[in-house]
Formats: structure tokens, sequence, C-alpha cells
């Protein structure tokens, strides 16, 4: 083997296992400032828990788009893929979802959900008042829809994939595990072309709603 070629083979192995320890403290991190948002929450009174929640629920969106989302940036993706740590592996659209929603503390039934047709796992995740379904409609469509929703973490089912919908910080993208081109865990613009803007039915579901968010914050759990 040359110098060259084992220096190169050996930053690659360094830099895998960096990932694997940066993504097992970013879990245990996002464990520590659960446990603590928790014991805040049952301090609470009143008008105080709502607060709580409504805080709690700002932290989780934080930590998926700006943490856990990027970790798992470029893993590849494949049909049967269930990996569960980035960047090793391959993982499908169903299971990004769910995994990424349990490694954010979010209580999931990852297989069972990630192998469920898309629109009956939003169901699973939201009530019916916080989902809105498609038929051919307009990109432009679902933005303003999006947009006049407000702020937040949506789940989107399609004829044939699912994904995240972020609406954060004045900026919508869609966040999934792509089976086009060269596939893979990316993010990408609604106007890019995608299974989101080439699907003709399409169900949206805002997630992290009250209920799951007091559910995230069951210090007993």
């Amino acid at each position: 083997m040359s110098k060259v070629y084992f220096v190169i083979a050996a930053a690659l192995l360094l830099s895998s296992c960096s990932s694997k320890i940066d993504y097992t403290e970013l879990k245990n991190d996002i464990q520590t400032n659960q446990n603590q948002f928790c014991a805040r929450y049952e301090s609470a009174n009143g008008k105080d828990k709502s607060l709580k929640i409504d805080s709690a629920r700002s932290y989780i969106l934080k930590v998926l788009v700006e943490n856990v989302f990027p970790a798992w940036y470029g893993t590849d993706w494949a049909f049967h893929g269930t990996t569960e740590t980035p960047n090793e592996g391959s993982i499908a659209c169903g299971y990004f979802v769910t995994t990424t929603l349990r490694d954010a503390g979010i209580e999931v039934k990852r297989v069972t959900w990630a192998q469920m047709a898309s629109e009956a796992m939003i169901k699973e995740m939201t009530t019916d008042d916080r989902i809105k379904r498609f038929s051919n409609a307009s990109m432009e469509t679902i933005k303003k829809t999006i947009k006049d929703w407000g702020e937040g973490l949506y789940v989107v089912g399609m004829d044939n994939h699912t994904g995240f919908i972020v609406n954060y910080n004045d900026e919508i993208s869609f966040v999934h595990s792509s089976f086009m081109l060269w596939g893979g865990v990316e993010t990408q613009s609604l106007d890019d072309t995608s299974p989101l803007t080439k699907s003709k039915y399409r169900v949206i579901g805002k997630i992290l709603d009250d209920e799951m968010v007091k559910t995230w914050l069951d210090c007993d759990s």
C-alpha cells in the first residue's frame, strides 16, 4: 500500500468514526436537554405549562432541522434500507422519517410506522384536523398552504414516497431520503425536481402538536 493511499484511507476512517461519535453525542445531548425540559415542565403550573410545551416544541424543531437532519445528509437510499447510523449503510424514506424522530426523543414505532403507507403513518402521528390532502395541486398551492399554516414540521406522503416539509426561519424545504438520481438523504427547495414535485397526490400532516410534545415531556418515559 502506498503512503498516499494509506493517508487517504486513514483520513476516511477517522472521518467515519468522528461522524459516529458526533451523532452519538448529539443523541446524548438531546436526552440531557429532554430531561431538563421534563423537570421544568413538571415543576410548572397552569399557564406556565403551556409555555413549557411551546418552548419544548421550538427546541425539538430546532434540533431536528439544525442538527439531526444535517447529520444524515448524504446517507444512501435503498428500498429496504434500515440503518440507524448516518452515512453507514442505507435508509429508506419511511425509515428516515421514523428514525430521525425517534433520535430526537419522540415516541414512534420506528419499524411498524416506517413500513406503513405514508398516509397511514401520518395519521398515527397527528390528528385529522392537522392533515390536508391535495390532488394534482400546483407547488405554488402547496407552498402557500405551508406558509399560511405556519412554522413547524410536516410529514408529507406522496404517490410512492414520504419525507418532511420544514417551515423554519421563513424558509420552506423538503427533507427526505430520495430514490431519484443518485439518491440519498438531502434537503431541497420545494421547487426542485423531486418526488414531491412529481407526485399527483400529496397528504401533509403537521406534527409536534401539544399531545406529541407532552409525550416527549413525560419524564417517566
